[in-house]
């Protein structure tokens, strides 16, 4: 991978999560959610590519988050992807509401700053 790959990629992170942000202020809950979850999965895809690992199904972001954990024996990164994920239901469910959804993507963000020093 590239370092232009790389920054592309924090790039877009950055910005799905500044989009996402704005859909929750304006009441989004849906919108949101799947921007929060685009911003956590496109920084896993990355770390996965770096490690030459697959990336093309869902599945795979898993086994991505289970080596980055063995990796820097940082068991919360588990946690943070499980909260993004759930943004990515709630986006076909329309389950949490605005609380859960700004709880899950403080989350994110904190997801997505441990990934930048990972990929």
């Amino acid at each position: 991978m590239t370092i232009e790959q790389v920054v592309h990629y924090q790039e877009l992170s950055a910005e799905y999560l500044r989009h996402a942000r704005s859909l929750l202020a304006e009441g989004d809950l849906t919108q949101a959610s799947e921007k929060g979850w685009g911003a956590a999965s496109v920084l896993v895809k990355a770390a996965a590519e770096s490690r030459e690992v697959a990336h093309e199904k869902h599945r795979h972001l898993w086994q991505t988050i289970r080596v980055l954990v063995r990796e820097t024996d940082d068991a919360e990164l588990r946690s943070l992807f499980s909260h993004a994920e759930s943004l990515h239901g709630n986006y076909y469910e329309d389950m949490l509401d605005a609380e859960e959804v700004a709880e899950f993507l403080g989350d994110v963000e904190r997801l997505v700053e441990k990934l930048r020093a990972l990929v």
